[in-house]
């Protein structure tokens, strides 16, 4: 059995939420989604789980950060190509997210930039050159 990651993620609104992470070139899986969260399939495995405060309160008795004051973690998602990270960049601001919280980082090999989601989750967008990786 292949394993996959779920990616729980606290969100203030379902709507904008979902279209970002669509955005991003997810789908939308309803079997998984209700009122109080939503599924975004990245992959066949991967998948990100959008809970409105009071479902993710459900999961854990720790207080739900803020995002956008603290780095919790740094989520990164790679894409086919160079131009394909510019691509899902604008994309993604398109649907409510915000270009470059960080700065974007060009090592040759590697080319990465990163964008804030409607509730300050920051993803690295990023390609390798696998030819160059493998040496």
């Amino acid at each position: 059995m292949t394993k996959m990651i779920f990616v729980n993620v606290p969100v203030r609104a379902l709507g904008p939420s979902r279209e970002f992470y669509l955005a991003l070139g997810g789908t939308w899986n309803t079997q998984f989604s209700d009122e109080n969260s939503n599924c975004v399939m990245l992959s066949d495995a991967i998948g990100v789980m959008l809970l409105n405060h009071e479902r993710y309160g459900q999961f854990t008795s720790r207080p739900i950060g803020d995002a956008r004051t603290w780095s919790q973690s740094l989520l990164a998602l790679s894409v086919d190509s160079r131009d394909a990270v510019d691509q899902t960049l604008d994309k993604a601001v398109a649907a409510g997210g915000r270009a470059d919280p960080n700065p974007a980082q060009d090592h040759g090999f590697m080319y990465s930039r990163s964008v804030e989601d409607p509730d300050g989750n920051v993803w690295e967008i990023f390609w390798m050159d696998p030819a160059k990786v493998a040496g």
